[in-house]
């Protein structure tokens, strides 16, 4: 009698975590870029001391926030970090589970997260610590981090994509989209500093005196803009130069759209930066510029992964004078991929 060599159906690997693997992760993308942008309208509406108590909305206990919209407001915030939570979490675990499994997909996995996990934390003691600039810039500047591995993961997680694609840009090209994200980073550092020294410290609408940055007195909300200005006219002009060389070297397409939408997003950052300082930093455009700068961020991220690795690849190479040295007994060549 013939064995049957047919796999047993509940050993094979689950295609539920391969096909779902990708929706998840752009799921936790999105609900990661939304928490910024609520989390912003918790600040400039004053709401940040809305729930002056952490993980409860009051001290006497009680979890749910009164009938006061500042209130509202803040406990909106924290209810909309459960759903960011299940959307890492279903991420992480589909990581593990899909098949094949990627080491790389795993680490990304466990890091969202993780990262979740923490800056709920974090925004705890931030209100602890009654919106410390300190904290405040700690929360927003985590809140970037968890969204570039949340971008990895959602680009990394196609499933045309490999744990060792190639880039789809050359060198000079990675090298210039890797800058564009360094000089994004700081930034927006710059940024979350200027208003951690503007008048909009997140208590204002609870009455609370929230104290502001102000290691150089009066003139630091000044001279913090300034810099913010100044790194972000060198990254206007980085993202300009990135797509044209991104044209002149023929990188994929998908990159070369994506840059485009950068430079357009970096015009408009720019025209909100010039009216909303024009204006006196009202509210509402200061939101503006802090969701638009959040989706700046987001494809800037994306531009980086698509560019792949900015280091120069050295990778065995055995061609036909290659082959001469092996027979005698030597070793292959090294050559450098650009």
């Amino acid at each position: 009698m013939g064995v049957s060599t047919q796999p047993v159906a509940a050993s094979a690997p689950p295609a539920w975590a391969a096909r779902w693997m990708r929706p998840a992760a752009v799921a936790s993308l999105v609900v990661n870029v939304l928490i910024v942008v609520t989390g912003g309208v918790v600040r400039l509406t004053g709401s940040g001391l809305g729930c002056p108590s952490w993980p409860n909305c009051y001290d006497n206990g009680r979890l749910v926030a009164e009938t006061n919209s500042h209130a509202l407001i803040e406990f909106g915030n924290r209810t909309l970090t459960s759903f960011v939570g299940l959307a890492a979490c279903a991420a992480g675990v589909m990581a593990f589970f899909r098949r094949p499994f990627r080491r790389d997909l795993a680490i990304l996995g466990v890091l969202l997260p993780l990262g979740v996990v923490i800056q709920a934390v974090m925004g705890g003691l931030t209100v602890v610590y009654g919106l410390a600039p300190g904290w405040v810039m700690a929360h927003y500047g985590l809140s970037m981090l968890i969204l570039v591995d949340a971008g990895a993961l959602a680009w990394r997680a196609r499933p045309a994509f490999g744990p060792d694609e190639p880039r789809t840009a050359d060198l000079a090209t990675a090298r210039a989209v890797w800058a564009l994200f360094a000089v994004g980073a700081v930034t927006i550092f710059l940024g979350t500093a200027a208003t951690a020294a503007g008048p909009h410290a997140g208590g204002s609408g609870t009455g609370d005196i929230v104290n502001r940055l102000s290691f150089r007195g009066a003139d630091t909300l000044k001279w913090l803009v300034e810099r913010h200005g100044w790194f972000a006219t060198a990254l206007g002009l980085i993202a300009i130069g990135t797509w044209f060389l991104a044209r002149r070297r023929g990188a994929d397409r998908e990159l070369r759209v994506r840059l485009t939408r950068i430079c357009l997003l970096m015009a408009l950052q720019g025209v909100i930066g010039i009216v909303q300082y024009r204006l006196k930093l009202p509210s509402e455009i200061v939101w503006v510029h802090v969701a638009t700068a959040t989706l700046l961020w987001v494809g800037i991220v994306l531009a980086a992964m698509q560019a792949g690795s900015p280091v120069r690849e050295r990778v065995p190479q055995v061609a036909a004078a290659d082959e001469g040295a092996l027979s005698a007994g030597g070793a292959p060549a090294q050559v450098v991929r650009s």
